[in-house]
Order: structure tokens, then sequence, then C-alpha cells
């Protein structure tokens, strides 16, 4: 009896640990991911020169698809020579927030964010003008951290 409840006891561990992911739940997984996205806004905001804290968590090999070119957009290194040169722009985000963000975790490694992105831009002579996308990013847990390889912002036309 007592190996039979030992074994039953083992069995519903590795149950446990294999519906979570091996140890992170899909909550903890949701609070990781929104919490790197609100980190590369913030740092954008802070220093738009600093390209490199900005992309920090996103992979080599990343490709990303957006409403200003026609092609979709390879590699880490091209991402990070557009925001280099967007970096020195007259035009600053001021402020970026996501509304209804949602977060789908499989198998504890992979993580894919959709939201809408609401944003506030200023130029030079002080004028705002909102920004809006529709955004979805995917992140894949590589060497035990979650790195950025795909993203597609779309854009989000002002109802009429």
């Amino acid at each position: 009896m007592r190996k039979v409840t030992l074994g039953l006891l083992g069995l519903a561990c590795v149950a446990a640990l294999a519906f979570n992911g091996f140890g992170q739940s899909s909550n903890a997984i949701a609070d990781d991911v929104l919490a790197m996205v609100r980190a590369q806004w913030a740092a954008e905001i802070k220093d738009p020169t600093n390209v490199a804290e900005q992309m920090k968590n996103i992979a080599a090999d990343y490709t990303e698809f957006n409403g200003d070119y026609a092609t979709r957009l390879e590699g880490k290194s091209l991402n990070m020579r557009l925001a280099e040169a967007g970096g020195v722009s007259s035009i600053r985000t001021v402020a970026a927030e996501m509304a209804n963000p949602k977060v789908q975790v499989y198998n504890g490694d992979v993580a894919i964010l959709s939201y809408n992105y609401v944003g506030l831009s200023k130029d030079k002579d002080g004028k705002t003008e909102p920004s809006r996308a529709k955004s979805t990013r995917v992140y894949v847990k590589q060497n035990g951290k979650w790195m950025l390889v795909h993203a597609n912002f779309g854009a989000d036309p002002v109802p009429k």
C-alpha cells in the first residue's frame, strides 16, 4: 500500500510539472512577456538611441512584418540598423501602452502575445500625435531565456 501511495504521489508530481510547463505557470510566463515589452518601450522612451537595450530580448533570426515595408524584415541586425536610423529622428515616442493584451502559452516554451498598441509621439515643436497598431509577438524560450522571434505590427486605422 505504501509503494502504491508513493507511486501515485510521484505520478501526480510529474503530471503537475508537465501541466505547468515544467515549473513556470502560464500566468508567470505571461507576466514575464508583458514585462519585457514594457521594458523595451521604456528603454525607447528614455533613450531612443540606445537600440541595444531596446532589442536585448530579440533573437538573432528575428523576423517582422509591419506597415512601413512591403516585405518581411529578416534578422535582428537589419531591425537594429533601422531602429538606430530612426533613433535620431526629431519625433519621439512619449507614451506606449497595450490595450487588450492576451498571452497564449504552449508547452511552457512558446508564448504568443497579441494586443492593440496605443501610443503617443511628439515632434520637435511639441505637437503630439497618437499611434495605433494591431500587434502580435511570438516568444520562444531559448537557453532558459525568453526571446522575441517574430512580430507583426499591422495598421489599425481610426474607425470612420
